[in-house]
């Protein structure tokens, strides 16, 4: 399976005389280097092992723990056993009896003071398989095997609810690995330091909580300096002794019932009695049994049930309050659903899995993680990463969930969510103020590979002027951008600790950092890239952080810089569309018009995803010298791959800069969005001419669908208005777009964008929407097309099981766009190469039809997409949502180069080193810590692929809108 989509940051704008203070030249990168002098060594060894009975491999990472450099070293140890060399890698290996040595590769030679590096090698035995118990690096001994301590927080309970001045009471367990101690456990509320205890047994009593919800943790030390926190518990303060309820939302159907369950809080010198009774909401709810329970100091804790039973004919949602004298109650809010709603039903078990907190699908922030597993490598290179999609399903899936609840207060907290972490506060982007929209950035080319970065910028290439900078200040009063950024590093996993309002705060700090990837042309995959900070203040990566790997200059600055995923920020626009409408059906829109509000406020600034990178006249543009925009010519109308914006971090340094992008991806369009905030009253955006550029980009997204359209129904790559990146002439005959030339896999080729099917569904429901809300005969001639393409390639089997397109392989190009005539696209082809039963894209697949056959009666569409639904239900569930194994080939590239131009030297925030010889994984070796790593590490070393099931955010949110989308509409 093809991951979700990637994006691309920009080149900044300089201020020459603002920024020579600060910078270094080039030729210090080449020159700094401290030669090693001879010091005494300290170190010390980790000594893993995967073993299978009959032989093992071992993995060891040798940390320099002195202050000058390791350059060049000889590990030695021995082990007690038969235990035999068979082969070893990075580093050379040979055995003489019982004595191992490893001297170093030529490319992990040099290890810097507090980096480290790793070796390993397999081994065959009988017997028993000790572990070695002392290692030598260049003769001096090493600190025995360094695991981190383990640290266990065993009091309090999760969901425990203790009262205001309450005295919680804090205990954890910690161990020390290899012959360390624990020197001391520290307690956390979130990131708050409660206390610390240097003793076991580790101990707090804190009285201060506030009332609220709250996540503890604690944090073991070690004598080695390593250090390890516990799993987060979650416990509620309450202002006295509360009533419990769980769980917090229940779904019952007609003239059904449904149970949960009620406890104390504290155990009571009485008797107390807990009633239970609808508070609010609909009357067609009642409590049928357990509306009076009797709690004792004795079964205080055990919880009791409430049964709540539906009538057979009301629907909507009651709250009830469970009560009882001198305690806070608790409140659970019931949905009655109808009799056949049996997809509300599944919707609403299926959001009760992805926001148990016990899941892991959210950060303790309430932000949603890529995926619950960490070990996924695909456009975010960790599972505890995030994106701007996660944030835009998050959004989707609470407008669902208003719809059958009528509960809009988790909708307007996500918008919340969103904007607090994910839309860069004005501390993030200080220096907005000094953009001249006259010149909006410098010139640099793209190139075709990683190994021609980092890019020249070329100040004589003429720029097009930014035509809205002025009116959405006028607009919103602000210089800011109210936008997405498209990654977070949720768990600050590298180091950075680029959270919102901060700048490089380090591996100390907490909570969400913002990141950037891919910078270097379409051929760097994931796994080519060099993660850095969006705020580069030069603390990490070399002499000038990581500006010098990406662009060249004279001199750097430090500055920050972000970019934006337009086709996410479109989906939240969609999702807020939704949500108003729903909620204006239960009579509730004043609930939700501040957010959406705000979400006209997003799609007048998405308006900069309809430029020219540089501001450009759109069309025949085949050099760096085609004509300059000058307003609106500059506007393909179309949602490209991204914009980006950037500056300075200093102040007073007067300069920043806004990008649009060159390439329009057929994937990334949205014309519910666009009809949306065009002709939507309570979306339309406040600046002058927003809506009427909506408006044009609606009729050109509907367009360049027809343009993209194949011989047999699929959607094709997409247009550019800067060949190859950098503005230069494409191959003869190439047809074109409104000027823009056909690209057949627009932005990245590794993997080609245009091969995965994901694109067709995401892409293909937007459509399905904007035709089911509109009736429009554009959208549903290509949707009549691609439908009966996509169906003919779909097989769902008695027992469920389905199989769907994956891989797709195209050939031929369109005819050039006649806009009054359009060509039959004759030429243009697509294949199937394989197929798969991918369950997030067969939810989103299933919404297409569904939309469609809600308007156009298809029921070969509408049984379909029940069909879908019906087998990942039926075949496909897990203790956490809906899933399938997936085996992941691409894998073996953990060991793939990541281009470093040589001399270039730096360290990642935790020590690992940036060189010429860096590889995906050596600047990444948290990885190795991973509780997955034997699987990837025994694949590098020969064995079958891995097999992992992944729970990603969005696919859950895609499977789980599917459900509420069939229920509203064909159930």
């Amino acid at each position: 399976m093809h991951p979700p989509p990637r994006r691309r940051g920009g080149v900044r704008r300089l201020s020459a005389v603002a920024v020579a203070a600060l910078a270094l030249p080039l030729t210090m990168l080449s020159t700094g280097t401290t030669p090693a002098r001879a010091a005494a060594v300290q170190c010390s060894v980790d000594y893993r092992t995967n073993d299978w009975g009959s032989g093992f491999t071992a993995d060891l990472t040798v940390t320099n723990r002195g202050s000058d450099v390791i350059d060049g070293w000889t590990l030695t140890y021995a082990y007690s056993g038969n235990q035999r060399l068979v082969n070893g890698w990075n580093g050379s290996w040979s055995q003489s009896g019982s004595t191992v040595t490893v001297r170093n590769a030529g490319h992990n030679g040099r290890i810097a003071a507090g980096a480290a590096v790793t070796t390993g090698a397999q081994f065959s035995y009988s017997g028993t398989n000790t572990a070695p118990t002392s290692f030598s690096v260049n003769g001096t001994a090493c600190v025995g095997a360094h695991q981190p301590p383990i640290a266990v927080l065993t009091s309090p309970e999760a969901g425990s609810v203790y009262t205001q001045g309450e005295t919680v009471p804090l205990a954890a367990t910690a161990a020390a690995a290899d012959q360390a101690t624990v020197t001391k456990v520290e307690f956390y509320d979130d990131t708050e330091l409660l206390g610390t205890d240097t003793s076991a047994p580790f101990t707090l009593s804190v009285g201060r909580l506030a009332v609220g919800a709250h996540s503890l943790v604690a944090k073991a030390y070690d004598s080695l300096g390593a250090s390890a926190s516990s799993t987060p518990v979650g416990i509620t303060v309450a202002s006295g002794p509360a009533v419990v309820a769980s769980p917090s939302q229940l779904g019952v159907r007609q003239g059904e019932s449904g149970t949960f369950e009620v406890k104390l809080s504290k155990q009571p010198s009485a008797n107390v009695t807990v009633t239970t009774a609808r508070a609010s909401g609909n009357t067609g709810l009642s409590v049928s049994s357990g509306a009076t329970l009797t709690f004792t100091p004795s079964n205080w804790s055990t919880a009791q049930r409430v049964t709540v039973a539906a009538d057979s004919s009301g629907t909507g949602s009651a709250v009830f309050e469970s009560t009882a004298a001198g305690h806070a109650k608790a409140a659970v809010t019931v949905t009655q659903l109808g009799a056949t709603k049996t997809y509300e039903s599944r919707f609403l078990e299926l959001y009760d899995k992805i926001t148990d907190p016990a899941n892991g699908y959210f950060s303790p922030e309430g932000i949603p993680y890529h995926s619950v597993e960490t070990l996924i490598v695909e456009a975010p290179d960790h599972g505890h990463e995030t994106t701007s999609e996660a944030y835009s399903y998050l959004l989707w899936l609470q407008a669902m969930y208003g719809r059958i609840t009528g509960d809009w207060t988790r909708f307007n907290d996500a918008w919340e969510t969103m904007e607090r972490y994910a839309i860069p506060t004005h501390a993030d982007q200080p220096t907005n103020s000094f953009y001249d929209p006259s010149k909006p950035a410098t010139y640099a080319p793209e190139h075709d590979t990683p190994d021609e970065y980092p890019s020249q910028l070329d100040p004589g290439v003429s720029v097009g002027r930014d035509p809205i900078a002025a009116e959405l200040k006028s607009a919103y009063g602000t210089d800011d951008v109210y936008g997405m950024h498209w990654i977070q590093d949720v768990d600050n996993v590298y180091g950075y600790g680029n959270s919102p309002g901060k700048c490089e705060a380090g591996p100390s700090d907490t909570g969400p950092s913002y990141i950037n990837t891919f910078q270097r042309g379409p051929q760097e995959s994931v796994w080519e890239t060099v993660t850095q900070p969006t705020c580069d203040a030069f603390k990490y990566g070399g002499t000038n952080g990581y500006l010098d790997l990406f662009t060249k200059d004279a001199s750097y600055a430090k500055q920050w810089k972000f970019t934006n995923a337009p086709d996410a920020d479109a989906r939240a626009v969609q999702a807020a569309y939704w949500a108003d409408l729903w909620a204006k059906e239960q009579g509730k829109g004043g609930e939700v018009a501040g957010t959406v509000a705000k979400a006209a406020k997003m799609g007048d600034y998405l308006r900069y995803a309809m430029y020219d990178k540089y501001f450009k006249k759109i069309g025949n543009c085949t050099s760096t010298s085609c004509p300059a925009g000058t307003g609106k010519d500059a506007s393909h109308y179309l949602l490209s791959w991204y914009y980006a914006w950037g500056g300075a971090t200093d102040t007073s340094a007067g300069w920043s800069w806004r990008i649009g992008s060159s390439h329009a991806h057929g994937g990334y369009q949205n014309p519910l969005a666009a009809y949306a905030l065009a002709t939507y009253a309570p979306l339309k955006p406040k600046s002058a001419t927003g809506a009427a550029d909506w408006a044009e980009s609606y009729d050109r997204q509907l367009e360049f669908y027809r343009w993209l359209q194949s011989d047999e129904g699929a959607i094709a790559g997409g247009a550019t208005n800067s060949w190859a990146g950098r503005y230069t002439t494409p191959p003869s005959g190439t047809p074109t777009f409104y000027g823009m030339y056909y690209d057949e896999k627009p932005v990245y080729h590794d993997p080609p964008s245009n091969q995965w099917f994901g694109f067709q569904a995401w892409s293909m429901e937007r459509v399905a929407e904007v035709y089911q809300q509109t009736g429009d005969a554009q959208a549903k001639a290509v949707l009549d097309k691609w439908v009966d393409w996509a169906l003919s390639e779909t097989t769902v089997n008695p027992d469920g099981s389905f199989r769907i397109p994956s891989t797709l392989r195209w050939s031929g190009a369109p005819d050039t766009w006649n806009a009054s005539s359009p060509g039959a696209n004759s030429g243009l082809h697509v294949e199937v190469v394989d197929y798969t039963n991918d369950v997030g894209v067969a939810g989103s697949y299933a919404k297409v039809l569904t939309y469609y056959a809600a308007r156009s009666g298809d029921t070969e569409a509408a049984d379909t997409a029940k069909a879908l639904l019906d087998g990942m239900w039926e075949n496909n569930q897990d203790d956490l949502g809906i899933a399938v194994p997936e085996t992941r080939t691409d894998y073996q590239r953990f060991d793939d180069p990541v281009h470093v131009p040589s001399g270039w030297t730096g360290t990642m925030p935790n020590g690992d080193r940036i060189d010429s010889s860096s590889t995906f994984l050596s600047i990444r070796s948290f990885y190795q810590d991973d509780p997955a790593w034997s699987k990837i590490e025994s694949y590098l070393e020969g064995g079958s692929a891995p097999v992992f099931t992944y729970h990603r955010f969005w696919a859950q949110a895609d499977i789980a809108t599917a459900m509420g989308a069939y229920a509203e509409l064909l159930e």
